[in-house]
């Protein structure tokens, strides 16, 4: 049994990319394993402001959501990011959380395999690249790690469009294979 830790980095209520990690979560948990779900809507997380801090004393400066996040991924064995994308990249609250947990980069960690849910109205063969690009850089940082699986589902701009379509149950036997 394998620990596996889904953020859901989109707000909005209906979100495509949240219900994709809800069925990554139904599926996990179907194979055994233990999930922490955890959603940004609702959360206070601060941007960065560079300060290195963190790098000094294992902390950040700032005491809001981002410490017990940080806390939950450090432990766990797998990591899975859900993000809409806007302009061809992640969501700017994952952007965020991924910069806020700079903290994370001296200390021993979990987890090995990375997965990212990908979401957008557009569905170019392009279309979720830079995201891709984007999360490299944090996985990049952890060397033990890699990106296991990168599912893409387009066509689903506007909210809840997602249901109903096949990347679904794609997801979910994506969730057994942890």
């Amino acid at each position: 049994m394998k620990k596996v830790v889904i953020i859901s980095t989109s707000l909005r209520p209906g979100s495509n990319s949240h219900t994709l990690a809800e069925q990554f979560a139904e599926g996990a948990k179907a194979a055994g394993n233990e999930v922490e779900f955890i959603s940004l809507r609702g959360k206070e997380i601060k941007f960065c402001i560079g300060c290195l801090s963190c790098q000094k004393t294992g902390a950040c400066v700032f005491k809001d959501g981002v410490p017990a996040i940080m806390e939950s991924v450090l432990n766990a064995d797998v990591v899975c990011w859900a993000t809409p994308i806007y302009y061809y990249e992640m969501s700017g609250q994952m952007k965020t959380l991924i910069d806020r947990m700079n903290a994370m980069y001296p200390k021993d960690y979990k987890f090995r395999d990375v997965y990212l849910l990908t979401t957008a109205a557009e569905n170019e063969d392009f279309t979720p690249k830079r995201v891709e690009s984007g999360l490299m850089g944090w996985i990049e940082c952890f060397e033990k790690c890699e990106l296991k699986a990168h599912l893409f589902c387009g066509d689903v701009g506007g909210p809840k469009e997602i249901e109903g379509n096949a990347k679904l149950q794609e997801a979910y036997e994506l969730g057994k294979q942890v």
